[in-house]
């Protein structure tokens, strides 16, 4: 794709990223196939060809419509075209300074805009969020059920918490996965300690996905820089960092390419990423020898696109499920997004209800037990509406570990 930056813009180091990640797409068309809001809504400009091209516009004009910037909003940044596309586009960071410069450019819907500030804020102070969830939880059976499915139920942890300031492994706790499924990490700790590996549980606070993603990249930045001041000085005795929560390893395992110009954290942003693991990536040799007992047979696992396409790690909770046991059941469109996307369920609620209907009806055709995920975000928004019972599944191992 050839392209002319505007002069104004030429000089900026996201603009020569975003321009160099332009040049390698050669508009095929393929990542159509694979986006979700094309399949929705079958619009050329909602989908990532057809956002790619309005980027290019942005880059070349140094301006955007508003009905263009909505265009841009409706993207979930699955990454489902980047696992699609044959000329490796980077679709995904594309999109995320696309978004930064657009939301420099216009004001963008009042009510979206002051959602977002308002996600912006709560969401990552656990001493706001905490109170307000279990408010929320409390007040549930009341309230309209629109509001009701973006309200998680209660998932207190199941195990004891035991962590070893002298491990060498540390386990993220996630800001609003301590908050709304505290098990996940309980449970992780326990399969852990069955199998003899200590660990400590570090609260880093919010990794900076939901600003950055929501074009406050300068607060999310900041808030990447303080997860790192906490985690940098323990690289030397830390073997590895688990992140459970896959939206946050995903981002975590980024900062080196978001923080790329930034003369001080660079090099430490590299040697963080370098230490962070999905729990797939740590655990599947773990269990070789370990057996697990349990009633729940038939499983339909839901890959989150953050580990299938963010990580590159798809297929891997399907090895080590149906090495331990448990029987895993085909579906259809497993690469097409649920429509949690972080905030999106939120702030796209038509679209994200849409897509979680039409994931719900691929995962529970072939009649599961229980459906297992590894987000936070894709878990809550499932259950929201999910005839099965829907966990992690290192919720579902913990559970069965003999």
């Amino acid at each position: 794709m050839q392209t002319k930056i505007h002069p104004e813009l030429v000089d900026l180091a996201e603009v020569q990223e975003a321009d160099t990640i332009l040049r390698s797409c050669v508009h095929c068309g393929f990542c159509t196939a694979t986006c979700p809001t094309y399949q929705l809504l079958g619009d050329e400009l909602d989908g990532p060809r057809g956002r790619i091209y309005l980027i290019k516009n942005l880059l070349e004009q140094n301006t955007i419509s508003e009905a263009s910037t909505r265009h841009l909003d409706r993207c979930l940044t699955c990454r489902a075209c980047e696992t699609t596309c044959p000329s490796g586009v980077d679709y995904g960071r594309l999109a995320d300074i696309g978004r930064g410069l657009a939301a420099e450019r216009t004001e963008g819907p009042w009510l979206r805009n002051t959602v977002a500030r308002l996600l912006r804020f709560v969401v990552p102070r656990g001493y706001l969020f905490k109170p307000l969830l279990k408010l929320g939880q409390l007040v549930k059976p009341v309230v309209p059920g629109f509001l009701a499915d973006h309200i998680p139920g209660s998932s207190p942890a199941k195990y004891p918490v035991s962590s070893q300031s002298e491990s060498r492994v540390l386990l993220l706790s996630g800001c609003v996965q301590s908050a709304a499924t505290p098990n996940v990490v309980a449970s992780l700790g326990h399969l852990l300690t069955a199998t003899g590996n200590g660990y400590e549980v570090v609260d880093e606070g919010c990794c900076g996905a939901l600003d950055y993603h929501l074009a406050a990249h300068d607060a999310g930045r900041t808030r990447m820089r303080r997860v790192i001041d906490l985690l940098y000085p323990r690289l030397s005795g830390v073997d590895v960092i688990l992140s459970s929560a896959s939206g946050c390893g995903v981002t975590i395992k980024e900062y080196p390419q978001i923080l790329q110009q930034d003369p001080v954290y660079a090099a430490r942003a590299r040697e963080v990423a370098e230490k962070v693991k999905d729990p797939v990536e740590y655990l599947e040799e773990v269990f070789a020898e370990k057996v697990f007992n349990s009633d729940v047979r038939r499983v339909a696992v839901q890959t989150p696109c953050s580990l299938q396409h963010g990580q590159r790690l798809p297929g891997r909770i399907e090895a080590i499920l149906a090495a331990a046991g448990y029987e895993i059941l085909p579906q259809a469109e497993s690469h097409l997004c649920c429509g949690s996307a972080g905030s999106y369920s939120i702030l796209e609620p038509e679209l994200s209800g849409q897509l979680r209907e039409r994931k719900l009806a691929n995962l529970t055709q072939a009649d599961p037990d229980v459906i297992v995920t590894a987000n936070i975000g894709c878990q809550t928004h499932l259950a929201g509406t999910s005839p099965v019972p829907v966990m992690h599944w290192l919720e579902l191992l913990a559970e069965d570990l003999s």
